[in-house]
């Protein structure tokens, strides 16, 4: 484990460094601030999916349950108060994870192929509730809406920004000192041994899906913010950036390994790449090689630490 801590910390450190000698903007306090405001989204959606391949499930509907809940959130808001919509988004995440835990521990399916179907599904549910059209809060509440996007006192750091600090605080939280947490680890790492063991493998499962849609939820509000607006093509491929972000940071693909910190070094390192390209002038269509390359080496890292330790 320490190997792969120093490796994503190496890798984290030398983007700094070349990124800070090859341009004068790097270390700028308006490109950090806009460094972390980028990381924002694919950084919320990092700490729910993190959670699930710890416990040894995917979550392939995060982007659609991302914009099912920012379309409610919307809706709710232009009819109650930015409030009330706020709180439906982040109900609607959380019964949309719920609906998926579910769905994977009932019918004893992968969550692979269950999350992929019912990612289409909610894709179709925000394409009804839409009737395909863009949906905007109240003229009246726009601005109080779109605050949720605004820059704060801290420097210019944005509210989204904290708001990632909290969210990857608390689920960290949640990993290292709870029995929830604990739990995660031994389902993902052994499933039948932890059912031996007394633990309820299920309800384990449904919860860390239910997190994910929160987290989701939470990233779809930040997206609606931004654009004063939700739309049901919001967010699409987005969990697929999240997964990547995740295996980066060194979260197994077999479950039972993984961190919320080392998932945020994955996501910075996505970021800063994303980042680079565009200080350096770089043509960005070579950005999604280098980005699959990262993804490559770290599976294969991954794969060889987990022989060299059997």
């Amino acid at each position: 484990m320490r190997v792969r801590d120093s490796g994503i910390l190496l890798a984290l450190f030398v983007l700094v460094v070349a990124l800070s000698l090859a341009t004068q903007t790097f270390l700028t306090q308006g490109n950090l601030v806009n460094l972390l405001d980028q990381a924002v989204i694919v950084g919320l959606l990092t700490c729910g999916i993190t959670l699930c391949m710890i416990c040894g499930v995917f979550d392939l509907s995060a982007s659609a349950v991302l914009a099912v809940s920012a379309v409610v959130g919307v809706l709710a808001a232009r009819g109650g108060g930015v409030a009330l919509g706020f709180g439906a988004a982040v109900l609607t995440g959380a019964l949309l994870g719920a609906l998926n835990g579910a769905a994977v521990v009932l019918l004893r399916v992968h969550s692979f192929i269950v999350t992929l179907a019912l990612s289409i599904v909610y894709r179709g549910l925000a394409l009804v509730i839409t009737a395909g059209a863009i949906v905007y809060p109240d003229p009246a509440r726009l601005t109080e809406f779109q605050s949720l996007s605004w820059p704060t006192a801290l420097g210019g750091v944005t509210v989204p920004s904290l708001l990632l600090l909290a969210v990857s605080a608390v689920t960290s939280l949640v990993l290292w000192r709870t029995t929830l947490g604990r739990r995660v680890y031994a389902v993902g790492g052994n499933p039948e041994a932890a059912r031996l063991s007394g633990i309820r493998v299920g309800p384990v499962r449904i919860v860390v899906f239910t997190i994910s849609g929160v987290c989701a939820a939470l990233a779809g509000l930040v997206l609606a913010a931004r654009g004063g607006s939700a739309q049901a093509s919001m967010g699409t491929l987005l969990e697929l950036s999240a997964i990547a972000a995740a295996v980066i940071g060194g979260t197994s693909i077999l479950g039972g390994e993984g961190a919320i910190w080392r998932g945020m070094i994955g996501v910075l390192i996505l970021t800063l790449i994303g980042n680079g390209f565009n200080l350096l002038g770089w043509d960005t269509t070579y950005r999604p090689i280098v980005e699959g390359l990262l993804i490559l080496a770290a599976v294969g890292t991954d794969y060889a630490l987990r022989h060299r330790e059997e």
